[in-house]
């Protein structure tokens, strides 16, 4: 038992949509916020929605975020996820000095937040364990192996090792990851389970006892580990099983004393139907929106009911299911061009809303996105009375979320959700890294993007006055006259209209009329039925489209379109692509990032596929490779250095082949 504590002021250790989360709970039960931030994020959307802002040298820093909890007045501090939410040392640290932590004790995040640890305390509990190897440098158990970090968690320091000849590159590699992330580069290698799905039972303890489950959330649709949507309850999960897992997840919390909201992963064995457990995460996870959805609760508020020493006010049969939701997360990078993060400055930003539709994010126009923090800019839930309405409703969710100036994952994830695969399949952990993704998951084609950015460059061809597409938002009301327009060797545009009513503009109030406009692009049929702050309605040959456009004309020309959740962008170079060109020997950074390793000098002979540096952005490391064999004739990469993307780092001369 602990003295219960009243909480007025609320410190958030964190930054982004999860800090934005935990402010609106806070705020709606009346309690003050504090936000710390770095240089970097001084303007950032957590630090306006908060009520007090601090600023810390990195959010990082124990002693600086302990230092500003005790200076603001606060009573708590939630870590929300990342960053210090799993580092005993910051709990410890903050008990020391009198404020109370949202998340379990130093000494519980001690023991659970170590995949190793947590695992003897499992075996303890009873509860089943992946086979593991005692040895790293010998392993006893049948390759393939999982390789993974014994700290940390968000599938970072992990690689899938199915021969002993790939051991010590791919330890290397994991270790190296770890240490970044974690500042630890223990390791452990486990058996790995080609068709296994990943089951995690998010739990919550108060100190009175009570230890709860709120069902399971199905966390299998990965790509290299990392989690790509969620959903809640897991698909196709007879109730035995159901029950058994989350039994065992009760019972290993109950069993280290677990108090508050955390989560225990589950890998599930497809073709046997055993499950094993993997680790158990001491905090809030991304993913628990969808959690909230299905069960009506608000896990910030439990947290926080907790941490103030109250009971959870709740037993077993009073936490239902209701529905199906799915969550998607919107990262900034290039799905189309290899999954490369991106950065860059977000220009236009529009997200979904409407009955079933949820969006946590911390993304506005004119944002800043950079390498130097996790590539996530936000969450798209949908949430139906069955799977199949929540994905059609994810599919919608994501049509209508359009982000420009910055290249986003968000026309895959559009993608993804609408194809039969996923609707039919019972996804696997290896399922996206091991299918066919073009077949499965297709680019989209640009025509009909193409097609819309020509008929608004026509338009403004023939506009000298304020038009739909422009930063004001000034409505079209009038017609543009008939006009030919040239965008590129291969797209005429052909416009002739009639039109009724008309606009006018005065400061930042608008006013619309109706307007009708036809002709064709590239002899095809397109007729325009609205236009008004830069969201385009037409019909282009008897379909009807509904697409985000941004043509600004001028030096810095721009032509871009957000369709079907993907960015399309017509002015070169085609920031579509965002791959190095290697066809002439020349490797260029593929992201924008911080060079790690090179590994040849000017005039070192190299094979086809030969590693010649790697390179880091958002905890993501790439190897950069010679294309062919050859010899290195020119080396400007530099270990430690911050380069942009397209920077040359190698080049190499093809091997002249004797005759």
């Amino acid at each position: 038992m602990i003295e219960p504590v009243e909480i007025h002021t609320l410190l958030i250790a964190n930054r982004g949509e999860i800090a934005l989360r935990v402010m609106r709970t806070a705020s709606r039960l009346g309690i003050r916020t504090v936000a710390v931030f770095t240089d970097l994020d001084a303007a950032a959307p957590h630090v306006r929605a908060a009520d007090v802002a601090v600023r810390v040298p990195s959010y990082l820093d124990v002693e600086a975020v302990v230092a500003a909890a005790v200076s603001s007045g606060a009573d708590a501090v939630h870590p929300g996820y990342g960053f210090l939410s799993e580092r005993a040392a910051f709990a410890a640290a903050l008990e020391a000095a009198g404020v109370t932590l949202v998340g379990p004790s130093a000494a519980v995040m001690d023991q659970m937040g170590r995949k190793d640890a947590a695992r003897e305390i499992a075996v303890a509990a009873g509860v089943p364990v992946v086979p593991a190897s005692s040895s790293i440098e010998r392993v006893e158990i049948p390759f393939p192996v999982l390789v993974k970090a014994a700290a940390g968690g968000g599938g970072k320091g992990m690689r899938i090792v199915r021969s002993a000849a790939e051991m010590d590159e791919a330890v290397a590699a994991a270790r190296r990851e770890a240490l970044s992330a974690f500042g630890d580069d223990t390791m452990l290698v486990e058996k790995y389970v080609e068709h296994g799905r990943h089951i995690e039972v998010q739990v919550i303890g108060d100190h009175h006892g009570t230890v709860l489950h709120l069902f399971e959330r199905d966390c299998s649709t990965q790509r290299r580990h990392q989690k790509v949507l969620e959903e809640a309850p897991a698909p196709t999960i007879d109730e035995a099983t159901r029950a058994r897992i989350t039994q065992s997840a009760v019972d290993l919390a109950a069993h280290v004393g677990y108090v508050n909201a955390g989560t225990v992963e589950f890998l599930l064995d497809a073709e046997t139907g055993e499950f094993y457990f993997l680790e158990m995460n001491t905090r809030l996870q991304v993913e628990h929106p969808v959690t909230e959805a299905v069960t009506g609760l608000d896990l910030v508020e439990l947290q926080l009911r907790v941490a103030a020493g109250e009971p959870l006010g709740l037993a077993q049969d009073d936490v239902t299911l209701t529905g199906h939701a799915i969550e998607a997360r919107v990262y900034a990078e290039d799905s189309f061009g290899g999954f490369l993060p991106q950065a860059g400055t977000a220009s236009i930003v529009r997200w979904p809303s409407g009955p079933g539709v949820r969006v946590d994010h911390a993304l506005e126009p004119d944002q800043v996105v950079s390498t130097s923090y996790d590539p996530m800019l936000g969450k798209v839930i949908a949430h139906g009375p069955d799977r199949e309405s929540a994905r059609r409703a994810l599919v919608a969710a994501l049509d209508e979320t359009s982000i420009l100036g910055l290249t986003t994952n968000a026309g895959f994830l559009r993608a993804l959700v609408a194809s039969d695969e996923f609707r039919d399949t019972t996804i696997d952990t290896a399922w996206l890294d091991s299918v066919d993704l073009p077949a499965v998951v297709p680019a989209p084609d640009d025509t009909v993007p193409r097609a819309l950015v020509a008929w608004v460059s026509a338009m403004l061809t023939s506009l000298d006055t304020g038009h739909a597409f422009a930063s004001d938002g000034f409505r079209i009301g009038g017609p543009p006259a008939p006009t030919l327009v040239e965008l590129d060797r291969d797209v005429w545009v052909s416009t002739s209209s009639t039109t009724e009513g008309s606009s006018t503009t005065e400061g930042s109030s608008t006013t619309e009329g109706s307007s009708t406009t036809e002709g064709t692009v590239d002899g095809v049929p397109f007729r325009q039925l609205r236009a008004a702050d830069h969201v385009l309605e037409a019909v282009v040959d008897g379909e009807p489209v509904r697409a985000v456009v941004n043509v600004q004309r001028g030096p810095s020309a721009v032509l871009e379109v957000a369709w079907h959740g993907q960015r399309f962008v017509f002015t070169p170079p085609d920031r579509l692509a965002g791959t190095a060109a290697v066809g002439d020997g020349t490797l260029v950074a593929p992201m924008p990032g911080t060079v790690l390793e090179v590994r040849v000098a000017d005039g070192d002979r190299v094979e086809e596929g030969q590693v010649l540096g790697t390179m880091e952005a958002m905890k993501m490391e790439l190897s950069l490779k010679a294309p062919f064999a050859g010899t290195v004739v020119e080396v400007d990469a530099v270990a430690g250095a911050q380069v942009p993307l397209g920077a040359p780092l190698f080049v190499v001369e093809a091997r002249e082949v004797a005759e």
